[in-house]
């Protein structure tokens, strides 16, 4: 299969399709829940086999990462390979980040070793960090050197409000990714300004995990306000014609014209094929997404 749209990720010239893959499901406790070695590997040979291109991790993912070397390190040609830095290399993802140079060496050594390859397309910031917390310590430096190496392609940084504004100023980024979907626009006309500034844009949380339950934990929280009510608010329900939630939150997100592309991880086959099928319906229709944003932004989802 490969018929899912491809767009070209910002200055970075990599054509990506627009629905990646997010690896974190795969990397078993605490990240994630129990999966075996067998069965991650099945899913990120599905993703492949079903033309996605592009694969999502990052260090702190628990054994995300190995599981992508023994995997899949022998179609590395196939796919676009992003992970991410600040991690410390066998610390969970609740234990504090460290922006040193030393730490951030060690973690792209810990990746490349891991994942088998002998380079990284993209590496990125996991924290939103401000400019003094990429400078004191000679975080940028140290990615800038990896990159004069050879190691990794390009620098990113997973970023929000308010250190987002200052990151996309600073014009040293070329990737972003940022959380974005039809009950969660905080960030939409930022991503737009970054786009049209040449950077590459990642959307993560598209589908807000898929489950009404899951959009009312504090991570899809913004401002105190539960992503479940603004969906139950807009009544989007109405303007599913027969479509899941899920079908219908990823194809919103694909119609935002500064997308590149969107992270949506899973450790089911079935689920995977699922997200493919809706990926290749392309966007919603322009008078529904229009009629959708409409209703959000009188239930709260509107750009900030």
């Amino acid at each position: 299969m490969t018929g899912i749209e491809r767009r070209v990720l910002g200055r970075t010239g990599l054509s990506v399709t627009v629905l990646g893959f997010g690896a974190m499901d795969l990397g078993g406790p605490p990240a994630a829940n129990e999966i075996s070695d067998d069965d991650a590997g099945r899913v990120l040979n599905t993703a492949l086999d079903c033309g996605i291109n592009f694969i999502d991790t990052a260090v702190c993912y628990g054994t995300s990462e190995a599981r992508i070397g023994k995997a899949i390190s022998h179609r590395r040609k196939e796919f676009v390979l992003a992970t991410k830095c600040g991690c410390v290399p066998g610390e969970p993802m609740s234990a504090p980040h460290i922006n040193s140079a030393a730490n951030i060496r060690a973690g792209v050594e810990h990746s490349l070793r891991t994942m088998r390859t002998d380079y990284l397309d993209i590496v990125q910031f996991h924290h939103s960090l401000d400019k003094k917390s990429w400078e004191i310590d000679g975080a940028l430096s140290e990615l800038l050197k990896m990159k004069a190496e050879g190691k990794l392609r390009f620098i990113g940084v997973s970023g929000v409000f308010p250190n987002l504004i200052e990151q996309v100023d600073s014009g040293v980024f070329d990737v972003f990714q940022v959380p974005y979907s039809a009950v969660q626009r905080e960030h939409e006309n930022i991503i737009t300004k970054t786009s049209e500034k040449g950077a590459g844009i990642i959307i993560r949380g598209a589908v807000a995990r898929g489950a009404p339950l899951d959009w009312n934990k504090r991570y899809y929280m913004m401002s105190g306000e539960e992503m479940s009510g603004r969906w139950d608010g807009a009544q989007l329900d109405d303007l599913m014609e027969g479509m899941h939630r899920m079908e219908f939150m990823l194809r919103f997100a694909l119609a935002l014209p500064a997308l590149d592309t969107t992270i949506v991880g899973t450790k089911n086959v079935d689920h995977l094929r699922d997200n493919v099928a809706a990926a290749l319906k392309g966007p919603l229709p322009e008078d529904v997404v229009k009629e959708a944003k409409r209703r959000l932004e009188a239930a709260g989802s509107k750009p900030v």
